[in-house]
C-alpha cells in the first residue's frame, strides 16, 4: 500500500476509534460476563473497503440452524449486516476462529488459517469471530494482516457462551455439518499443517 494512503488509513482509523469512545451510551446494551458494552459507533465504509474481507455466508432458502449457535445473529465485517450464524454455516463442516484485536496470538495465527481456507476450499467454511466490541480496530488489524477472511463481529461473546469455551483467545470451534459441536481447540495453531491436522483429525475433512 502507497505510504500516502496508509496514512490516510491511519487517520481514518484514529478517527473511528475517537468516535467509538464518545458514541453515545443510549440504546439496548449487550453483556460481557456481567458488564454492559455499548453499541458500537458505525463503522465508515472506507474502513471496510480497506480491509477487503471476502462476504459472509449466507443460508441456503431451506436452512435451518440447529446446534448451540442456533438463533444468533451477529453482524458481518465485511458489510455490517446481520447474519443467523447456524443458518449461514448449516450444511458443511465450519472452523470458527475467536480472536480479538488486542491479543499477540490471534495476529500469529489469522495468516495461518486464511492460508489453510485457501487451501480447504470449498470443503469446509471457515469464520473468523472478532470477539470484542471495537469493530474498527478489529478491521485494522486485519488490513495490517492482509488476512481476507469472511468474518463476524462478537461484541456481547455470544459465541464463546454458547459453546461454552473459557474466557482466552484464541479458540477455534469446530463444528460438525449438523451445527453441533466436534471439539474446541483452546490454544493457538502452529502452523497451517497443525490446522490440516486438527480438521482431518476431528471433522475428516482433508486439505
Amino acid at each position: 500500500m502507497p505510504v500516502a494512503a496508509r496514512l490516510a488509513l491511519a487517520g481514518l482509523i484514529t478517527a473511528v476509534a475517537l468516535a467509538v469512545a464518545l458514541w453515545p451510551r443510549g440504546g439496548e446494551d449487550t453483556s460481557v460476563d456481567g458488564a454492559q458494552v455499548p453499541p458500537s459507533a458505525p463503522v465508515p465504509e472506507q474502513l471496510r473497503a480497506a480491509a477487503g474481507l471476502a462476504s459472509c455466508p449466507h443460508p441456503a432458502a431451506d436452512a435451518v440452524g440447529h446446534g448451540p449457535l442456533a438463533g444468533i445473529t451477529l453482524s458481518c465485517l465485511a458489510d455490517g449486516k446481520p447474519i443467523d450464524v447456524a443458518a449461514a454455516l448449516a450444511g458443511k463442516p465450519a472452523l470458527l476462529n475467536l480472536w480479538a484485536y488486542w491479543c499477540g496470538p490471534c495476529a500469529e495465527e489469522l495468516p495461518y488459517l486464511q492460508e489453510y481456507a485457501q487451501r480447504a476450499g470449498n470443503a469446509i467454511t471457515v469464520l473468523t469471530v472478532h470477539s470484542d466490541p471495537d469493530e474498527a480496530r478489529g478491521l485494522a488489524l486485519l488490513a495490517d494482516l492482509k488476512v481476507t477472511l469472511p468474518g463476524v463481529l462478537d461484541a456481547g461473546t455470544r459465541v464463546r457462551n454458547a459453546v461454552g469455551v473459557p474466557a482466552v483467545l484464541p479458540v477455534s470451534v469446530l463444528l460438525r455439518a449438523d451445527g453441533s459441536v466436534a471439539k474446541a481447540i483452546v490454544r493457538p495453531f502452529d502452523d497451517v499443517e497443525d490446522i490440516a491436522d486438527t480438521v482431518a483429525n476431528e471433522l475428516g475433512v482433508a486439505a
